[in-house]
């Protein structure tokens, strides 16, 4: 069965909503610029509330390897997410400093871009659409040669989200702005979305 992820989770009913829900993975974004930006201080204190049954991802765009891992490390976070430019080298020294799991995102306008992603030595990749929080999807196909498992993100809603894991196969979906209404997260879109991948 497909995987799901809700991302961008930033206040204590969103906490409760996915306690609900019980997706496999809820992520906290640490990236400064986004308007769904949280704290470590407040995802540590949201963290504790979380059930234990559920992953919390934390998803950093060209954040320093050491406060990445100090996440990790420190039991706020149980994967990290990498949105940004991080190569290589960045990977391997975040290895250095964590045995955590790493997520790292790619945007995917052509097949080389699909192609390229699943040489990253992440232990996942993720496919989305642009620099991410677009609320437009990329064209699933794709993915069609994509050899290992992937997140698929970019434009997701409870509208679509059957016709993705029928095209594309993702290991998992990622939602955060497909279940929001102005800017926040709304409970019935959640559960449809959520309803949605577990009919398929």
């Amino acid at each position: 069965m497909t995987k799901i992820k809700l991302c961008g989770l930033i206040r204590p009913c969103n906490i409760a909503y996915a306690n609900e829900l019980r997706p496999e993975y809820i992520g906290f974004v640490f990236a400064a610029k986004s308007r769904r930006y949280i704290s470590p201080k407040t995802a540590a204190a949201l963290r504790l509330t979380l059930d234990s049954a559920i992953c919390p991802v934390g998803v950093f765009v060209n954040e320093p390897p050491e406060n990445v891992a100090e996440l990790l490390n420190g039991g706020v976070i149980d994967m990290a997410q990498l949105h940004g430019q991080e190569d290589e080298t960045y990977i391997r020294k975040l290895r250095s400093l964590t045995d955590k799991p790493l997520i790292q995102a790619f945007s995917i306008r052509c097949t080389a871009d699909a192609t390229a992603a699943t040489y990253s030595s992440a232990d996942y990749i993720l496919l989305d659409n642009g620099s991410g929080g677009t609320g437009k999807h990329f064209d699933w196909s794709l993915t069609a040669n994509v050899s290992r498992s992937y997140f698929l993100a970019g434009g997701l809603s409870a509208d679509n989200v059957a016709q993705a894991v029928s095209m594309a196969h993702p290991y998992a979906v990622d939602v955060s702005s497909g279940v929001e209404t102005d800017g926040f997260k709304d409970f019935e879109k959640m559960c449809r979305f959520v309803q949605a991948v577990r009919e398929k």
